[in-house]
């Protein structure tokens, strides 16, 4: 008969199994959290620095134009990401239990329409807003969306094994570019 294992050691092998920190949680809740605290920054902190002027003509006419229709786009290509992604939608990065894998509508343009149209809006905020600043935010918020997808792209090559062909056939976060 096998001798029981004492409680401490119990305790000891379960705090050293392999989980996800604290603010990161099992399916990426971290990742959310930080990402509506970024969307706050974009629009509540500063747009520029304080006493800087507006942005003059030509480029504050230019930036409403080019940043309505950025706006436009990044919106455009968020709703078109929403219905292509239908019941497989969750807002965790960890995709669901029993989702199927989508390369159809949007999809077929960008592995994460979504992301890239809140990137791609939050530029046309930036310009409309005539912030240097929020620039700096939306760049920011490109990076947050490069890092999210590396590990959402992890747990999507573990549930769909075609998934690596589809990351060599379809650009990440910048249709055609990147």
């Amino acid at each position: 008969m096998a001798a029981k294992r004492p409680f401490s050691a119990k305790i000891k092998d379960d705090m050293e199994k392999e989980k996800p920190p604290w603010w990161q949680g099992p399916r990426g809740e971290g990742y959310v959290i930080i990402q509506f605290m970024l969307f706050g920054i974009v629009f509540f902190a500063p747009k520029s620095w304080p006493g800087w002027p507006a942005w003059m003509p030509p480029w504050s006419i230019m930036g409403i134009v080019i940043g309505l229709l950025l706006g436009g786009v990044g919106g455009l290509l968020i709703l078109a990401g929403l219905m292509s992604l239908g019941g497989n939608l969750t807002a965790v990065p960890r995709p669901i239990e029993n989702g199927k894998m989508v390369r159809s509508g949007a999809y077929k343009l960008v592995r994460h329409p979504i992301y890239s149209g809140i990137i791609i809006g939050a530029v046309g905020y930036a310009l409309l807003q005539n912030g240097i600043f929020t620039l700096g935010y939306a760049l920011i918020l490109f990076f947050f969306f490069d890092i999210k997808s590396r590990r959402e792209e992890q747990w999507l090559c573990e549930k769909y094994a075609d998934y690596p062909v589809y990351q060599q056939q379809v650009k990440k976060l910048i249709p055609f570019v990147y």
